[in-house]
């Protein structure tokens, strides 16, 4: 006579999955830090390439990139160019043919340079960054200053209309920021010279106007810097503001301590 076939009672296959239910929950953690783990890796990785391409930049022609090239006003004319830093570097990161497809003769938004100034550049998006779809964006933005130890705006590295050259940058290399992330800002286009912005708050401060750019992330605790020495910085949420400030400006005598 055949023997009977052995199979899971009700009970016990609902205790298997209980069980399998338990060790995913367990290592969904851990799964997700390991992966935000290698999505900072990736974001701190871009801040270093643009900054290798601002040392680039620095190096063949002696200045930083300007923040914004004929900067526009609200109301301004349509005729100023309006092109931002990290469209000006874009030859210094190899991005040339990208760099070559832009008319630098018209402004940033003309006609001749719309399907260009759409182009997304994975150096320029932060792997964290989720729902945000726009065309042609940048999740790092220039430093124009800090208002925070301070009521003068433009005291940082990338200023509208100026280049900078190492020796004005008299708080060191090491000790000033040029570039941060800035997720979701109202102007967060690599093309469009409105990427740059003024610090007013802490990083990823929760009180800051989102109609504003700020330094802010999607990683948890805090968000990547770069400065002009290249070297990059994860700052923490908690940091001080006048560390902060001291970051952002370039020739105050307030020099950065971390």
């Amino acid at each position: 006579m055949a023997s009977a076939r052995k199979a899971f009672t009700l009970v016990e296959l609902l205790v298997s999955i209980a069980i399998i239910g338990l060790l995913v929950a367990l290592l969904l953690p851990a799964v997700q830090a390991a992966r935000e783990s290698a999505r900072k890796s990736s974001c701190s990785n871009n801040l270093h390439q643009i900054g290798v391409a601002i040392a680039n930049y620095q190096s063949l022609l002696r200045i930083f990139p300007t923040g914004c090239i004929e900067w526009r006003p609200p109301g301004g004319s349509p005729t100023l160019k309006q092109f931002a830093w990290s469209a000006l570097i874009l030859p210094y990161m190899e991005e040339t043919n990208v760099s070559k497809k832009i008319d630098f003769h018209y402004p940033f938004d003309h006609a001749v340079n719309a399907k260009i100034a759409k182009t997304e550049l994975e150096v320029y998006v932060c792997p964290s960054a989720v729902d945000d779809d726009r065309a042609g964006r940048t999740d790092y933005g220039g430093l124009f200053g800090q208002r925070i130890s301070n009521t003068k705006p433009d005291d940082g590295v990338f200023v509208y209309n100026r280049s900078f050259g190492p020796s004005d940058v008299r708080d060191g290399l090491s000790n000033t920021m040029a570039v941060a992330e800035d997720l979701a800002g109202p102007d967060s286009e690599w093309i469009n010279g409105r990427n740059v912005f003024v610090q007013s708050g802490g990083v990823n401060d929760p009180k800051a106007w989102i109609g504003d750019n700020e330094i802010r992330s999607q990683h948890t605790g805090g968000a990547f810097s770069l400065f002009l020495d290249g070297h990059v910085l994860f700052l923490p949420n908690e940091m001080d503001l006048f560390a902060l400030a001291a970051a952002i400006t370039r020739a105050e005598g307030d020099v950065f301590q971390p």
